[in-house]
């Protein structure tokens, strides 16, 4: 009792039976006071009247409020737990009720054995009622006698609602949230690959034309060309819209693009004309646009297909099958489940917890039947879900969407998926030089004019007005190019207008050398010729002095120029020869007859020779190394001669001293030369081939497939295409390539370094890796997950991974483990073994192992916790507990490595990953605990 509060005294009795004799009419109108004879106490009068025993609730409660606020510094000392007291309270009401009805029960059996008639008239008087008139029946009396009395109702158990919220829907709840996140995912994962798909054709179509504007020549993406840009065109080029020529040498177009015809179309003056989308074979010129977008041919043409990106990867295809024979297999075993089950169900040897069986012939109901058959067909067909590995192909799409937006950072456009997974079986790459190797800066270093050697490449002072006119004429008008800021001492479009171009013979790779023939004046036609220094030596019969005079080419002063262009080649400059020849104007054709002439190359003069460096890219000769530690064969090959290969290879890291001679260095005609089977012998020695063209390309790609590698090429031009075609993986240069080259592609390099062909070597791996990490995770919890579910039916009748919890695994293993597993970036490590082979499997000894060891821990554990879990937990009333799932998801990061953990923390979207699934099993795990707190629940998991 609280300190200073006096109990108030307690009421001798709450009721009053009063005597008064009843009216003869049974009722009354006393009130409710009247009824029974009884006072009804009005409880709120005096809340503080507590009786001694047996007090409310209510009045208690408010009893303590008012203590607390009396003595609110001893508040908590007030132990009693009212909450309790009311349970307590409503039981005892219940032990009353069931006493009363019992009581009342045994009172009218006992009667009934007395046969001794009822006081009637007693009992009439005291309910104040009439045996013959009954009560008055008015609302007043109705409602006192309810008051009194109670009304003659009982509470029925509430039932279950129409969304059943409180029990009964964990299962169908849980199967749909799964059913609903793998859709969830999977819709997300190839909306991603749509959009990356999207960009990459985005990226592929954006090409870079080279436009004339204010004077100066600018590089444009094709989207920002408009109507009336002059636009500059080379062979291997895109026409990029309608228009019309303005002038051109030699201009060839491929229109078979727009005609279907794969004749090379010839376009001058007579027929200027030219359609956006073919491309340029050969020569070069200029054009004025007329037309773009949808105005053109060819834009309506694209905006009338699509390009169809559903390519399957030779790996999509081997994973496919496996997908398939994983599925065989799980659906045998849930057959034989399914067959198990239903013999022990109808056999009666399926038991209920309580040891009865759950059919008995001739007892157990239809609509009893019909569920127990359907609760066994949805464990099969659970069975069946969980082993088909849908999630293979999600994996594949996964890693492969990954890797190509990587990649893209990576200066990498992938063209063709199966790329991607191709390079990473790469065991030789044939890298072109320049630009690819170098940087394609030349600057002139050295140069050799008029037959002796100048003492710094523009020094022309020695020189005689004839011999300096000569050279600036040959390098204005032989060229597709032009000078902005003039830096050779000369004019550059001075130069030009002093001669006009009446024919041009354009420079291409398998001649090695361009020619131009200029009229100067009314008559004199000088026909020049630059290219590869010692074969426009092979075509001069003479050679010009420092004062002008043209002397004969003797064979000793053709060893003299031959001792130059070594001295150049051997400090890796790239040497280029200039020669002219005078003609007569009656040697030149009439302008119909111009367009098939061939501008002669004989009886050349020798002017000179110019050494131009062009640099190692930084970073090759390590990116060389690199590939040389993965088992990656780095071939060079160029159109320079062999002293300057050899110059650059040793620069690079691909040649060692010891290495530069026969047959690792080769000329291309020699190469050429052989027999198919000589030059498959020979090819896998070859480490820099010199002097070669596109077609030399072409054959050491066919031999070294023949010897079984697989094969990746660089290359820049149009006459690469048909190499860049034949090989396995086709790497086109984005800055020097041509289109043509570009579309025989399967990858484009946009920076043309070849440290980015290499981080697409590791890319490639990366690819086959994780999907081989996958294959293991998934295989290991498909076995596991079969394993007991079969031993379980079969032994039980029972399986331990019902509906919801089979389905959960499914959705782990496919869904969650494809995105953690399928986005681990490449290490260095990948780059520390050998090349992956075109035959060999995708589940390695290494992986076989592993995923042993894991199925049998984990089915082990498992079947443990099935048949003895409750006895070693010392739960009895607990149910058994499935594997966690994640333990296995790091343990396929590294099927080769001890440390699993090792670079964990650098991929953040496997630990979000990791983290979401262990968040979805607690969340579940508590759902699964709220769902069998209900007596229902508890039965079905009993």
């Amino acid at each position: 009792m609280p300190v200073g509060v006096q109990a108030p005294e307690a009421s001798p009795g709450r009721y009053r039976r009063r005597r008064d004799e009843d009216d003869d009419d049974g009722g009354g109108g006393g009130g409710c006071d009247d009824v029974l004879g009884v006072d009804v106490v009005d409880n709120g009068a005096d809340p503080f009247d507590i009786p001694a025993k047996r007090a409310s609730v209510e009045r208690l409660r408010r009893w303590r409020q008012a203590a607390l606020v009396l003595n609110a510094s001893r508040r908590f000392r007030y132990t009693l737990d009212l909450k309790k007291e009311e349970e307590k309270e409503q039981i005892r009401r219940k032990i009353r009720a069931h006493a009363q009805v019992i009581r009342a029960a045994l009172l009218f059996k006992e009667a009934g054995e007395k046969n001794a008639p009822t006081e009637l008239p007693g009992l009439a008087n005291l309910l104040k009622t009439n045996s013959e008139k009954g009560i008055h029946g008015d609302e007043a009396d109705l409602a006192c006698r309810a008051n009194a009395f109670g009304a003659n109702r009982y509470p029925r158990k509430k039932g279950r609602s129409f969304l059943g919220i409180k029990e009964g829907w964990y299962d169908g709840a849980s199967i749909a949230f799964a059913v609903f996140l793998v859709i969830f995912v999977t819709a997300v994962s190839d909306y991603k690959q749509s959009q990356q798909f999207q960009h990459l054709n985005e990226e592929k179509q954006n090409i870079q034309v080279e436009v004339i504007r204010g004077g100066r020549r600018f590089q444009v993406s094709i989207f920002d060309i408009v109507a009336g840009d002059v636009v500059a065109l080379k062979i291997g080029d895109q026409v990029p819209a309608d228009g019309v020529l303005i002038s051109g040498h030699s201009l060839a177009i491929d229109e078979s693009s727009m005609t279907g015809e794969s004749k090379i179309v010839f376009k001058d003056h007579k027929s200027p004309f030219l359609m956006g989308g073919c491309k340029v074979a050969d020569g070069y010129g200029t054009m004025l646009v007329t037309a773009v977008g949808l105005n053109t041919e060819w834009g309506l043409l694209m905006a009338s297909i699509s390009e169809d990106n559903n390519e399957e990867t030779p790996l999509q295809v081997r994973l496919n099958g496996v997908a398939t024979f994983i599925g065989i297999v799980g659906l045998s075993v849930a057959a034989m489940v399914l067959v198990v089950l239903v013999a022990r169900y109808f056999t009666g040897h399926t038991t209920n917890p309580d040891g009865s069986p759950q059919f008995v012939k001739g007892q157990t109901s239809v609509k009893s039947t019909i569920f127990g058959t359907i609760k066994i067909l949805t464990i099969a067909v659970t069975i069946v879900v969980v082993a088909v590995p849908e999630g293979l192909p999600l994996a594949v799409t996964l890693t492969l969407a990954y890797s190509m937006q990587k990649m893209m950072a990576d200066k990498a456009l992938v063209r063709r998926l199966s790329a991607c997974e191709t390079m990473g079986s790469a065991t030789t790459i044939c890298s072109d030089k320049t630009g690819t190797l170098t940087l394609n800066q030349m600057t002139v270093v050295r140069s050799v004019v008029g037959g002796i050697k100048l003492k710094s490449p523009a020094d022309i002072e020695n020189l005689s007005h004839v011999v300096t006119s000569l050279v600036r004429e040959g390098i204005a008008q032989n060229t597709s190019g032009s000078v902005f800021e003039p830096e050779l001492h000369m004019k550059f479009v001075e130069e030009k207008s002093k001669s006009s171009i009446i024919h041009v013979s354009p420079f291409n790779s398998e001649k090695k050398r361009g020619g131009v023939a200029v009229i100067v004046g009314d008559s004199d036609i000088h026909v020049h010729w630059k290219g590869a220094a010692e074969i426009v030596l092979a075509l001069c019969t003479n050679w010009l002095d420092v004062d002008g005079k043209i002397h004969e080419m003797t064979p000793d002063k053709v060893d003299e120029f031959k001792n130059y262009i070594e001295e150049m080649a051997e400090e890796s400059l790239r040497c280029v020869a200039f020669a002219f020849r005078n003609l007569d104007l009656v040697d030149v054709p009439n302008e119909d007859e111009r367009v098939n002439w061939e501008l002669p190359d004989n009886d050349l003069t020798f002017i000179g020779i110019v050494g131009m460096k062009d640099p190692c890219r930084p970073g090759v000769r390590d990116a060389v190394e690199l590939c040389i530690n993965a088992g990656v064969k780095v071939r060079m090959v160029t159109g320079d001669n062999l002293q300057t290969a050899r110059a650059i290879a040793l620069e690079c890291g691909i040649l060692t001293d010891s290495q530069a001679s026969a047959p690792v260095i080769i000329e291309g005609k020699v190469f050429r030369a052989y027999s198919d089977v000589e030059r498959e012998a020979v090819a896998e020695k070859i480490a820099v081939m010199g002097r070669s063209s596109p077609s030399d390309k072409l054959l050491l790609v066919k031999a070294l497939k023949k010897k079984g590698n697989v094969v990746a090429v660089t290359g820049d031009g149009t006459n690469d295409a048909p190499a860049l075609h034949e090989a396995d993986i086709g790497l086109a240069m984005g800055i020097q390539g041509t289109e043509v080259a570009k579309e025989s592609s399967d990858i484009i390099i946009l920076d043309d370094n070849f440290a980015s062909v290499v981080k697409v070597v590791r890319w490639g791996r990366s690819v086959y890796a994780n999907i081989q990490k996958f294959i293991q995770f998934q295989l290991t919890v498909n076995v596991a997950a079969l394993i007991i579910n079969v031993v379980a039916a079969i032994s039980s009748g029972n399986v331990p991974l019902n509906a919801v919890q089979l389905l959960w695994v499914n959705l782990i293993m496919d869904t969650l483990g494809a995105l953690a597993l399928a986005t681990e970036p490449p290490t260095d490590q990948l780059m520390k073994r050998p090349p992956v082979g075109r035959r060999e499997p995708l589940v390695t000894n290494i992986m076989w192992r592993n995923l042993f060891i894991q199925a049998v821990f984990q089915v082990a554990v498992l079947l443990t916790l099935n048949f003895r879990g409750q006895d070693l937990l010392h739960l009895t009333q607990d149910t058994l507990d499935h594997a966690n799932k994640v333990f296995n998801e790091f343990n396929s990061r590294k099927p080769e490595e001890l440390n699993i953990f090792d670079g964990v923390s650098r991929n953040h979207l496997f630990l979000a990953v990791v983290s979401i699934t262990v968040v979805l099993q607690m969340m579940k795990e508590q759902l699964h605990l709220c769902d069998c707190a209900s007596p229902s629940s508890q039965n079905d998991e009993l």
